[in-house]
């Protein structure tokens, strides 16, 4: 493998290929390209897989072009969004990969502003050629906007104390760079000793889905892509926050005919069963995945087979 690829560790990569039956061969949608490592392993699986592969990463560009002359004829990219997926002519695949996470590259590149340990621009943007920084959505988002963020998308317990921080501190350098933002959170809000991570995770986390849609986009994408698959076709999602994942779990069960949530009324009789659930649990990641990567230790994977 390219040494572009080589620091990117793939997620529940056996997993995902058993579940997309990747070994048969067939044509195939990798809509979170990343590192490029899912991609790979598909075309590894049979010499008669295409991929397709997306990503709105604009240094995703470069690590699919390595890929280009190893898998010539059978791998494609496109510099896109998942959700502009309805705007790409496929012919009916036979299996979808989403993996929800921020690449690793992403993460390593301090340049990107994911990292809250390095001295860098404060930017979290999946695009980093378009929208808004996160430093400019901490200087500008209304209270409810940032009582959202961190309390809806972080699930961080102590939004309140942190939104007053964020509005305290408009204008000034600690909310330009990661390390001192972070910092600024770790000085003021106690973690209860819960110490496993750093105590500005979560408000990161959810600064992060803010500024780039990720929910909205989830809701989105996932109706128009199940459109894509061929009948006995999987869509596979690995998703890496309880909010992704329930999104998930919800559409997975109105195409299987299934009650959505507990305030799903409606009778049985009437709902259409379009697909079936393949995992009655998520797959999640064994200890000595864990181990090796510990980025996957909130890994959840479902997956859902069209039959209609």
């Amino acid at each position: 493998m390219s040494k572009v690829l080589n620091s990117h560790q793939p997620v529940l990569l056996k997993e995902a290929m058993e579940a997309l039956c990747a070994n048969k061969g067939g044509k195939f949608l990798d809509c979170t390209f990343g590192g490029g490592g899912h991609t790979s392993a598909i075309l590894d699986s049979s010499d008669e897989n295409f991929v397709y592969a997306i990503d709105c990463d604009p240094q995703a560009k470069e690590r699919a072009n390595a890929l280009q002359q190893k898998y010539a004829g059978r791998f494609a990219f496109c510099n896109i969004n998942f959700t502009e997926a309805d705007n790409m002519y496929l012919s009916p695949l036979d299996g979808i990969l989403m993996d929800l996470g921020v690449s690793s590259f992403q993460l390593d590149d301090k340049a990107r502003g994911f990292s809250f340990r390095e001295h860098t621009k404060l930017d979290m943007r999946m695009d980093n050629s378009s929208g808004q920084t996160a430093t400019e959505f901490l200087n500008t988002a209304t209270k409810d906007e940032l009582v959202e963020a961190l309390r809806d998308f972080g699930e961080e317990e102590n939004w309140k104390k942190i939104t007053s921080l964020i509005i305290g501190n408009r204008g000034k350098d600690t909310l330009a760079y990661c390390d001192l933002f972070a910092n600024l959170i770790a000085v003021n809000v106690s973690d209860r000793g819960k110490g496993r991570i750093h105590p500005a995770t979560k408000t990161f986390q959810g600064i992060r889905i803010a500024i780039n849609g990720e929910l909205n986009a989830l809701l989105k994408a996932l109706p128009v892509l199940f459109e894509k698959l061929c009948l006995g076709g999987r869509l596979v999602v690995i998703s890496f926050h309880s909010l992704e994942d329930r999104i998930v779990k919800q559409f997975f069960r109105r195409m299987a005919g299934q009650a959505v949530n507990r305030a799903d009324n409606e009778p049985a009789q009437l709902k259409e069963k379009f697909a079936k659930i393949l995992t009655t649990k998520p797959v999640v990641p064994g200890e000595n995945e864990i181990n090796l990567n510990p980025r996957s230790r909130s890994a959840k994977m479902r997956v859902l087979e069209r039959i209609k």
